[in-house]
């Protein structure tokens, strides 16, 4: 059941949105007056892609907006659409449609958009194909499996015309938002050094044998992009993520948030020097990503992050098991994950301190941000209705969050620190890293603008 004051709060941002579409509305009309002005009624017509975990708490998120109808429920594992689709009928009046094949609900005209939630493999191919169908795209981190992916969907969003979100909600979270403007403004003088982390305890994933693909899924439509392999009966669910071939580790499963914030707050594009240090340590099992890993950027600008994953520790930093810091001349800015931060003196004393009411649930893995997730998908219809120029997260920016550690990972697998080109992001003068740049994909399913 909605709340008394999030219908209020969906109500008055649909509003807004409206307003901005149609030109403003005059503030004394009432809702009924507001509803005979031609399309001020329009709902978003949305179709979510990969229901099993976090796109089935995005398809609710998105049901639950008063100006939204979550018309298809797509998924390749046919238990994961019955699920949902229950679900979001609790929610929504509307009926849904399930469907294993997402190009299927891609012709239909009624959606306007489409919320990307599956492996990361097929990020960027579904978004791009989304895009030529002629819907926007909400599209959960990574943008993207490689950095050609990501260039290719800057420039995908520029050809189609459509709006691109990433879902790094933090850059929709008010407090951020401030403390982020503060930290601009010098706050702790000029900021020079950012630590990001991300902490958990996971268990091991063990060793997969080949078996019959069950009955619940099209394997080969889970593979989609990726080249073919044979089943196997520890990657689906949610451990294909420590796979290279189709995952990219906690790097960029959380680490992308925390990167996304450091290149926020420092005003960066891209590093000068990367470098990765860390490896598979805890279990010994099919896992292939790092569960301990540091990355390290340096930028021309005279600033240097780092972010610390660890998959098989969750002893937290500065309190939080996800968080970032800010180091500068004056102070230390913290933000330990959610909608709050504290600014600290060089004697380390609190100096400010701003709290959210809600704080963010670390141990709900889905969906940490219950208070929190409208305020993205509100931005989002804003850039659906007046323009992609309107997004907190659009591809652009995403993919350059993306690309930090995508890097970092490239520089984990070749052994060695990378060269950049600070203009564009591209690794320079090293054709070993540089076979990471794209990937080879499945005959047929190359992506194409």
């Amino acid at each position: 059941m909605i709340s008394k004051s999030r219908r209020k709060f969906i109500r008055n941002t649909a509003a807004a949105s409206a307003a901005l579409s149609f030109g403003g509305v005059i503030p004394a009309f009432s809702a009924k007056s507001y509803k005979r002005i031609p399309g001020a009624n329009e709902r978003i017509g949305v179709s979510v892609m990969g229901v099993n975990s976090r796109g089935n708490a995005l398809a609710k998120y998105f049901a639950q907006q008063k100006d939204c109808e979550v018309l298809h429920i797509c998924d390749v594992d046919s238990r994961a659409i019955d699920r949902c689709r229950k679900e979001v009928g609790a929610i929504q009046d509307t009926s849904t449609r399930g469907f294993r094949d997402f190009r299927e609900s891609l012709q239909d005209k009624n959606i306007d958009a489409m919320v990307i939630a599956t492996p990361d493999h097929w990020h960027a191919p579904a978004a791009l194909l989304a895009m030529q169908a002629g819907k926007h795209v909400y599209l959960e981190k990574p943008s993207s499996h490689n950095p050609h992916e990501g260039e290719l969907l800057i420039e995908a969003a520029s050809r189609y015309g459509k709006a691109v979100q990433l879902g790094t909600q933090r850059r929709s979270f008010p407090m951020v938002v401030q403390g982020m403007q503060e930290l601009k403004e010098g706050i702790i003088g000029r900021a020079y050094f950012g630590k990001g982390w991300y902490a958990a305890n996971r268990g091991p994933i063990g060793t997969g044998k080949e078996s019959a693909v069950p009955e619940w899924l099209d394997w080969d439509l889970w593979q989609g992009p990726a080249p073919r392999k044979a089943y196997n009966d520890n990657i689906v669910h949610y451990k294909w993520h420590w796979h290279w071939h189709w995952g990219t580790g906690e790097a960029l499963n959380n680490g992308t948030h925390m990167i996304d914030m450091m290149r926020w707050g420092f005003g960066v594009d891209y590093p000068v020097r990367v470098s990765s240090n860390g490896g598979r340590y805890r279990y010994q099992d099919d896992w292939e990503t790092p569960d301990t890993q540091v990355i390290t950027l340096d930028f021309k600008e005279g600033v240097t992050m780092t972010w610390e994953g660890r998959s098989c520790n969750g002893r937290p930093v500065e309190g939080s098991a996800a968080g970032v810091v800010f180091y500068g001349e004056k102070g230390s800015m913290l933000f330990p994950g959610g909608n709050s931060y504290k600014v600290f003196d060089l004697d380390n004393h609190i100096v400010r301190e701003v709290k959210e009411e809600k704080k963010m649930d670390t141990g709900d893995l889905v969906s940490p941000f219950k208070n929190l997730m409208d305020l993205h998908i509100r931005n989002f219809f804003e850039g659906i209705r007046t323009g992609s120029s309107q997004l907190h997260a659009d591809i652009e920016s995403g993919h350059k969050s993306t690309l930090l550690v995508q890097l970092g990972n490239i520089a984990q697998r070749v052994g060695h620190s990378l060269e950049i080109d600070p203009a564009t992001g591209h690794i320079l003068r090293d054709k070993e890293a540089l076979k990471y740049w794209s990937r080879t994909y499945e005959k047929g399913w190359e992506m194409k603008l």
